[in-house]
């Protein structure tokens, strides 16, 4: 269940980021990263890893834009 509940959060960071990958919104990342870790953390809890591995995944791209934007200082 846990699991599920991780996938869910996960596609919600999705469907967040899908903005903020324009260019000059990338700093709508720094309010879906947060989102991608709670779900991460509570894919981390289930016996499952395809919600957590889906949010760390997400950190992984929305930080690298993040990044690339000079969001990361």
């Amino acid at each position: 269940m846990l699991n599920l509940f991780s996938i869910v959060i996960g596609l919600v960071a999705l469907l967040l980021g899908i903005v903020p990958f324009l260019p000059f919104f990338a700093w709508g990342y720094w309010f879906v990263i947060p989102i991608a870790i709670v779900g991460a953390a509570v894919g981390a809890l289930s016996s499952r890893n395809t919600g957590r591995n889906l949010n760390l995944i997400l950190i992984l791209i929305f930080g690298l834009r993040l990044m690339l934007g000079g969001g990361f200082i």
